[in-house]
């Protein structure tokens, strides 16, 4: 927890700040097939139970620690703000979007936000928009086309919009997240376990006045338990840690792996049919990614 609380200086400081960036990136690949595994649950209720975790157990992981810990929470508004509304909203979209279309889809979708990253990061102010980033973006949109126009994973004819879109919506949402999210690099990462504890009460109030709460079995617990944990708990100590002192030009590639380990994950165990339209997809929106980074020399 001390890397990661602490501010990282000179080439050592960010090469290991990025390789934390890694370890969120690989706990990511099993976001979607642990939310598959957690079953029918409403979203905003899904969202309160798994952040509940993660605010647990990141308040265990920072009670050694003490007043310090707690005097780190003091930060000004606007992170704040950020963090919690950049959380908040992808993973209510993400939850929708896998409870409304087919999941390796939607997850595919909304992994398109490395691609994005590129793009906003080279329309930033001392940033350059190039021929690779267009044609990357090309690419991701055309693979995004191509789950959005196959219908032969639908029950009918009527393809889920809604969770197409709220895909897409979370690849703006956490690219738009990185990225400004490095204007605030002397916030503690610690900060972010207050952040998933504001989370949870949100996901609360949004559940008790929208949604019917369901039974948790006690498999549903285990799948939960282990989203809290990883990939809506840790990952997010060491994403925020490596946004802000990492290499986030490098980031951007490596999250690649996202998005092809959660694929083959949700194939591998069954959850989705390995189809043709399902791989081309898949290459067309890492390879976009892929395209869009490479540097001309």
């Amino acid at each position: 927890m001390s890397a990661l609380t602490q501010s990282g200086k000179g080439a050592g400081s960010a090469a290991r700040a990025t390789g934390i960036g890694v370890l969120a990136i690989l706990l990511w690949a099993a976001l979607a097939l642990l939310t598959v595994r957690a079953g029918a649950l409403p979203p905003f209720q899904l969202l309160t139970l798994s952040f509940g975790v993660a605010f647990a157990g990141g308040v265990c992981a920072l009670l050694p620690r003490g007043r310090a810990a707690l005097a780190e929470m003091r930060q000004p508004l606007r992170p704040w703000l950020l963090s919690f509304g950049g959380i908040f909203c992808y993973h209510a979209l993400y939850f929708y979007a896998l409870s409304h279309a087919p999941a390796a889809q939607a997850s595919l979708i909304a992994y398109l936000w490395p691609l994005f990253i590129v793009l906003f990061s080279a329309l930033a102010p001392g940033g350059r928009l190039q021929g690779r980033h267009v044609l990357g973006a090309v690419l991701g949109l055309a693979g995004t086309a191509l789950i959005a126009l196959d219908r032969s994973g639908a029950a009918d004819a009527a393809w889920p919009v809604a969770g197409i879109a709220a895909a897409f919506g979370c690849a703006l949402i956490w690219s738009g997240y990185s990225v400004l999210n490095r204007r605030y690099a002397n916030a503690p990462s610690s900060m972010m376990v207050g952040v998933c504890g504001l989370v949870a009460v949100a996901g609360a109030a949004c559940h008790a006045a929208l949604e019917t709460t369901v039974p948790v079995s006690g498999a549903q617990w285990g799948a939960i338990v282990l989203l809290g944990l990883g990939p809506t708990g840790l990952a997010f100590l060491a994403w925020d840690y490596a946004t802000k002192h990492g290499h986030l030009a490098l980031l951007g590639p490596l999250s690649y792996l996202a998005p092809l380990l959660s694929t083959l994950l949700l194939v591998l165990t069954g959850e989705t049919p390995a189809t043709l339209s399902l791989l081309m997809a898949a290459l067309l929106i890492i390879g976009g990614s892929v395209v869009a980074t490479i540097a001309r020399r």
